[in-house]
């Protein structure tokens, strides 16, 4: 029976949820039960095709991205994939109707990891940065508003900032890892050989204006996602705090992150002021 198949596949998206990121995978446990599992999928799908690209060294990755991207087209027209992660993928966006645009142009930007090296300006830059994290935002914001048109045009430009916010957090906690690792630059006008204070303090001042356009937003999210998102937003937020309190000359050798004690914390205030109705 399908349906069997189907919770599967569901139960393969959590898992992979739970086995990546404990971060986010604690901030989906906080959103309402009827958008959670959701959730999970699109992580699992996205996931997936980052890991093809930025972890599978050796292999032939343009060979597996390209036969995931043929699956993908055959699960989103077939409405079934032996996938289990694409095929919850697809239950996902046929419920929601997600845009296939969205899943295009991430496709698009995690296929660029497979030979752009260097994003040397600002145009090359924000392409990438709205692939592969406004777009996936914006499959979130469609479950969160239940696929409602009105709420989430109202709502779309918050959720690209705080897709936007937290890639940048991202790359500037993964400095090392993409320079040295993979060979890869995104931030434009930028030396990561020599980071210096300057060009720290503007990249941290273009993730703050994303993060206000974003938490602008969340408190505008429909009750069922709220507490959720604000928790992420609480972690991103303080993955930033952190790096800002690293020297740029040390920041390139230093990977930060939040501990467990600090994790418990942050969604205990989170909740507090959840219930509070302060967010």
């Amino acid at each position: 029976m399908k349906s069997l198949f189907d919770t599967v596949s569901r139960s393969c998206a959590k898992v992979v949820t739970q086995s990546y990121s404990t971060s986010f995978a604690s901030a989906t446990k906080m959103l309402a039960p009827c958008i959670r599992q959701d959730i999970y999928n699109i992580y699992g799908f996205v996931r997936f095709a980052d890991e093809i690209v930025d972890s599978f060294h050796d292999y032939d990755k343009p060979t597996l991205f390209k036969r995931f991207e043929e699956d993908l087209e055959h699960a989103l027209t077939d409405k079934i994939s032996l996938n289990p992660i694409l095929n919850a993928f697809q239950e996902t966006v046929h419920k929601y109707d997600i845009d296939p645009a969205h899943i295009a142009s991430f496709m698009k930007s995690m296929r660029l990891d497979l030979t752009k090296l260097d994003y040397l300006t600002d145009a090359e830059y924000k392409e990438y940065i709205y692939g592969s994290a406004d777009v996936v935002g914006l499959m979130c914001l469609t479950v969160f508003v239940k696929g409602n048109k009105e709420k989430y045009e109202s709502l779309k430009d918050s959720a690209m900032s705080l897709g936007s916010a937290f890639q940048k957090v991202n790359f500037l906690r993964d400095l090392k890892a993409d320079f040295e690792g993979l060979s890869r630059t995104y931030f434009p006008n930028t030396n990561l050989v020599n980071l210096d204070e300057a060009s720290k303090q503007r990249i941290i001042e273009e993730i703050e204006e994303d993060f206000a356009k974003g938490l602008a937003g969340i408190n505008r999210l429909p009750i069922e996602a709220k507490f959720g998102v604000y928790t992420a937003f609480r972690y991103y937020r303080k993955l930033l705090t952190k790096l800002k309190r690293v020297p740029s000359a040390e920041i390139r050798n230093t990977r930060v992150r939040v501990p467990d004690y600090v994790k418990a914390s942050l969604l205990a205030r989170s909740y507090v002021k959840y219930r509070l109705n302060l967010i």
